[in-house]
């Protein structure tokens, strides 16, 4: 088990929410669901108050804790994209029922926050000639989905489409 586990704070869907992750990543499975031993203020008791997943070989646990705590833009997941088609899928389905916001970020149905980002990224952003650096960021600045082919094209200095 980690030692730091992230908890995600749900308003009832904890479960729903953990089977839909561990349905997208590889290497993920839900660990165990806790049924609350008695009431709390968020979930009757034998209601699922507690779901401990494994996405993609790190640890999470999600708690029904009501209506009280929504998801915001303070904390966000952050995939690791090694090429486009794994950018194409992460952000396919993550942001289905969820909203697509900017610089390859996206929120989920549930409004917690993901940055889906290709590696080329990463690498384009620490170009050794600041100016491709520069063309770069300012790219992903203008997309919503991150496309590597336009980011490269911009880090060149042949513009990007818009994505």
């Amino acid at each position: 088990m980690n030692r730091i586990t992230p908890c995600l704070w749900f308003d009832g869907q904890a479960v729903e929410a953990a089977r839909f992750y561990v349905s997208v990543f590889p290497d993920s499975r839900i660990e165990r669901v806790l049924e609350a031993p008695a009431d709390t203020p968020s979930v009757p008791a034998g209601a699922a108050l507690l779901v401990a997943f494994t996405l993609d070989g790190s640890r999470y646990l999600g708690l029904n804790g009501g209506p009280d705590v929504p998801f915001n833009e303070a904390v966000s997941l952050h995939v690791d994209c090694a090429d486009q088609a794994e950018v194409d899928h992460y952000w396919a389905a993550l942001s289905e029922g969820g909203q697509a916001i900017q610089c390859g970020w996206l929120q989920d149905r549930w409004g917690l926050r993901w940055q889906v980002v290709p590696r080329r990224m990463h690498e384009l952003l620490h170009d050794p000639d600041p100016q491709r650096a520069r063309r770069a960021m300012e790219a992903m600045m203008q997309m919503e989905k991150l496309v590597i082919a336009d980011l490269e094209r911009a880090a060149d200095g042949r513009g990007a489409t818009a994505s």
